[in-house]
């Protein structure tokens, strides 16, 4: 085929195509004398618009992976967020040691969830707490450190002290309290590059020699809290999630129950790092 067949139809097809363009804005021009004062749209540009509706995402909160993350496991709404936190003056801890706190003195409508050894042995646990972005604190031993742990940590969740090995601790020498207490700070900076600065005793157990010892391990606080079935919730309480008695419900199936109350009560889980 020669060059001058191309260009023939070439320019038939220039041709054709100004024809069209004519066509349409000829219509887009009458468009408002038939339609009375109706707002004139361009056929191409209604074309394309109904082209973009077909790959435009759905409106609304729910759009997109990351709003569908509590639907995924079974909640209604969203946890609430947290207000930024008010500075506190906690109170004193006797003898000069660090404050014991079963709750945080704060008027927010907030709580702290913190738990136990028994969290990183829950494998959906950790998912929970990186999708849903709750601000939870775990308290550990050094007797089941482990990969579990490392993926909450990766999730987000604070990692603070529970001792080396979980021992009753009123009643223990100084230099027994001390190596559970400091030796266990030690493995948190060793294996987390964590500085913890809470301290959470075994059974919620202490006596003075605790608090002097952990005020030397550089603890500023020691948590205690409350069962999640203590009574109905209160803004400041610090939570202790554990599993049911009997091991019936997991620590993922224990917080998603608590995340429906506290949504019912008009509470936000909230960082008990940033209060305390």
């Amino acid at each position: 085929m020669t060059d001058g067949g191309h260009a023939g139809r070439s320019g038939r097809g220039g041709r054709t195509a100004r024809r069209w363009v004519a066509a349409l804005l000829a219509v887009a021009a009458v468009g408002p004398a038939l339609g009375g004062c109706a707002q004139s749209v361009d056929p191409i540009e209604r074309l394309s618009r109904k082209a973009a509706e077909k790959v435009r995402p759905a409106a609304g909160p729910t759009a997109g992976a990351g709003t569908e993350a509590y639907r995924r496991w079974g909640l209604s709404a969203p946890p609430a967020p947290a207000p930024s936190p008010r500075a506190l003056a906690l109170p004193d801890g006797d003898g000069g040691g660090p404050p014991v706190l079963d709750r945080v003195p704060t008027g927010d409508p907030v709580v702290f969830l913190v738990f136990g050894d028994g969290a990183g042995k829950d494998p959906r646990f950790a998912a929970l707490v990186g999708e849903l972005r709750l601000p939870v604190t775990v308290f550990l031993t050094d007797r089941v450190l482990g990969p579990g742990y490392g993926r909450l940590r990766s999730a987000g969740a604070d990692v603070e002290n529970h001792t080396l090995d979980h021992p009753h601790l009123p009643g223990l020498p100084a230099a027994g309290q001390r190596a559970e207490i400091c030796g266990q700070r030690d493995k948190l900076k060793e294996r987390f590059g964590v500085r913890s600065s809470m301290l959470r005793p075994p059974y919620g157990a202490f006596d003075a020699v605790t608090l002097r010892v952990a005020s030397e391990c550089g603890v500023s606080v020691v948590v205690r809290g409350r069962g999640v079935g203590g009574g109905p919730l209160r803004a400041g309480d610090i939570v202790v999630v554990e599993p049911d008695a009997g091991g019936v419900a997991s620590p993922t199936e224990a917080t998603v129950a608590l995340l429906r109350d506290l949504h019912a009560r008009r509470l936000a889980p909230a960082r008990l790092a940033d209060y305390v």
